[in-house]
């Protein structure tokens, strides 16, 4: 039973979306306590399930594939959300932020894939940074969905500052996988095999 607690994690995760996309339109208390609860509420899930799975032996691999499509989602949905909300409609510096997020994870989604295809798809596996990525595009999020006054500054100029960060750490951790993937892309991997044959 415990193994089987990570993938329903998982789906639950999934299943918070579209709770989390009507709390935010909603707007208000609902938003800033309700949205903001639920994506609390899903970042959790993602730890749990992922320390879960180890401690009961229960990786499988519908939850290997299925675990970064919940997180993906939840989070380009909430950076989408909130770049078209009112008070960032203004910012910027907000949609270019999450355009660059959100590219990153498309184009390492696209190089696991490719490298899986290939057989190679150790060279490309989470790494600390990605981990330290999601943990900022998280404590981001929550602040930019809340709306309000935190010990005396604004919950939008808090999370626009971790948006900064997990941007940053974004780009950082996508040259790391395109580092680690170079050789495969551009043949040198092939060229040296071909050699030592």
């Amino acid at each position: 039973m415990m193994a089987r607690i990570p993938n329903i994690l998982t789906v639950t995760r999934i299943l918070l979306v579209p709770v989390f996309v009507v709390l935010f339109f909603v707007g208000g208390l609902w938003r800033s306590y309700g949205a903001t609860g639920v994506f609390a509420m899903a970042a959790l899930t993602d730890w749990a399930d992922g320390y879960l799975a180890r401690r009961y032996q229960g990786v499988s691999p519908f939850g290997t594939f299925l675990d970064p499509v919940a997180d993906k989602l939840m989070v380009s949905t909430a950076l989408v959300l909130i770049c078209a909300s009112k008070e960032m409609s203004s910012v910027i510096l907000a949609g270019v932020l999450t355009s660059i997020i959100v590219g990153r994870e498309i184009t390492v989604s696209a190089l696991r894939e490719w490298m899986a295809e290939i057989g190679e798809r150790v060279k490309v596996s989470v790494s600390w940074l990605g981990k330290v990525k999601a943990t900022l595009q998280m404590l981001a999020i929550l602040f930019l969905v809340y709306q309000g006054q935190l010990i005396g500054f604004s919950s939008q100029k808090i999370g626009i500052v971790f948006l900064i960060l997990a941007a940053g750490m974004t780009l950082w951790s996508m040259v790391g996988y395109l580092r680690a993937a170079w050789p495969s892309l551009t043949g040198v991997a092939a060229n040296l095999d071909s050699r030592q044959e």
